[in-house]
């Protein structure tokens, strides 16, 4: 039985028990939105070692970060490196994305090494094993799809990206549209390849039902991808995308009427004003399910610096309402990203969550806000440190020129917390 139909059924798994005590929510709360659909408890049965998260309405805003080979780089080692700056850092999520040759052993590795829930995008695996095997993308069947879908499933991923809203008319709506970037989804880019050479429609959309089955077997969360995001601010909003997120709203109705709990993922550039109005579009069309944004980029230009691109776009967007936001790292657009890419594309995707949470009033975001204001407050580096999203970077900065008083090497004894403490009494609330 899944999340979603024991929720429907009032039944409290020892899954729900753990969110609603990380969240700090009340269960009855927690139940009444699985039921909805509008929060997502990532639990394969068969992740053993999994810690149980919450993704949705009223729960704290979830970062996932992204790691995996390329054919160009990478092995098990080099991802379980990745892995560990992953937990470091404290996002909520992982998603093996490997398309190097070791696709199956990196997977594993991961899921074994690991208590955070894993994503995949089961394509990847079977297109390039179609590759491998029969010579081209483009002869990989959709048997090679749903076997891979089952296997991974069997091994313990726990929510897998499905590009189901690629299909024959948003193709050709794609086709008519004058996009500037054309697809830039890895996945959809494979799967509209092979139905443009094969002339068939998407096995995932045609056979969604097939997909659900396993989804449903398993308790795996089918994360609809936006296959027709946009990769430029100018295709931003633009028809494909937007009659791709038409299908989808479709696709969450049948997912939840079969028990299996779906999210839905969204566009990766949008200008500032564009986000909360796809934020809000999504949220409707898909009747309230956890919305999963890559980003989204707010400018085309920060190459080498899109993490903090990503992490403004994510900001308003998880203020509107978005749930879950993919890291992007300094690396996006440019190479595979090594572990200190990860840091601080975890970072900065970390800081836009906080924001958000800020404003919704979910988590602990508001109060740890306090607690840090009251020990600058006090010059108190040591909790500083302790409560900030990268203690290690609060401890570089702070030694890298020390101060000869208590407070830092701005200001030095000139410091207005200690001026105001020795000439007012502590009154004033000025800071350093």
């Amino acid at each position: 039985m899944t999340q979603l139909e024991s929720a429907r059924k009032g039944i409290i798994t020892s899954q729900m028990k753990s969110v609603a005590s990380e969240e700090g929510i009340e269960i009855s709360s927690l139940i009444q939105e699985v039921s909805a659909g509008r929060v997502v408890i990532f639990a394969n049965s068969k992740h053993i070692k999994l810690k149980p998260c919450g993704v949705g309405h009223g729960l704290r805003t979830k970062v996932n970060a992204n790691i995996g080979t390329s054919p160009d780089f990478g092995d098990v080692n080099t991802e379980l490196e990745k892995l560990k700056t992953v937990e470091k850092y404290c996002a909520d999520t992982v998603m093996d994305l490997s398309i190097g040759s070791n696709i199956v052993d990196v997977r594993r590795a991961v899921i074994a090494a690991t208590v955070l829930p894993v994503g995949t995008v089961p394509v990847y695996q079977a297109a390039i094993q179609a590759a491998e095997q029969r010579g081209a993308i483009i002869n990989m069947t959709a048997d090679d799809i749903f076997n891979v879908i089952e296997e991974q499933a069997r091994d313990g991923v726990d929510f897998i990206t499905v590009h189901c809203g690629v299909t024959q008319d948003t193709v050709e709506t794609l086709k008519q549209s004058g996009r500037t970037t054309g697809i830039v989804s890895r996945g959809g880019a494979f799967l509209a390849g092979w139905m443009l050479h094969n002339g068939r429609e998407n096995p995932l959309f045609e056979e969604f039902d097939r997909l659900l089955e396993i989804a449903k077997k398993y308790d795996v969360a089918l994360s609809l991808g936006d296959g027709m995001r946009p990769g430029s601010l100018s295709d931003a909003s633009d028809r494909p995308q937007l009659k791709e997120l038409l299908v989808l709203g479709g696709l969450v109705d049948r997912a939840r009427a079969a028990g299996v709990q779906v999210l839905v993922e969204g566009p990766g550039h949008l200008p500032l004003d564009h986000i909360a109005a796809n934020v809000r579009m999504e949220k409707s069309v898909c009747k309230g399910a956890p919305f999963y944004v890559l980003g989204p980029l707010v400018t085309d230009i920060a190459a080498g610096y899109d993490h903090i691109s990503g992490a403004i776009g994510g900001a308003i967007a998880a203020m509107e309402g978005a749930d879950f936001l993919c890291y992007v790292t300094p690396a996006e657009h440019l190479s595979l990203p090594d572990p200190e890419d990860v840091r601080q594309g975890i970072i900065a995707s970390r800081i836009a969550a906080n924001a958000a949470d800020i404003i919704k009033g979910t988590g602990k975001a508001k109060e740890q806000s306090k607690e840090m204001s009251l020990a600058r407050e006090n010059l108190d580096w040591h909790k500083m440190s302790e409560l900030s999203l990268d203690g290690d970077r609060v401890n570089e900065e702070h030694l890298r020129h020390p101060s000869r008083s208590d407070a830092c090497s701005m200001c030095g004894e000139y410091c207005a917390i200690n001026l105001v403490k020795e000439y007012l009494g502590g009154q004033g609330g000025t800071e350093c």
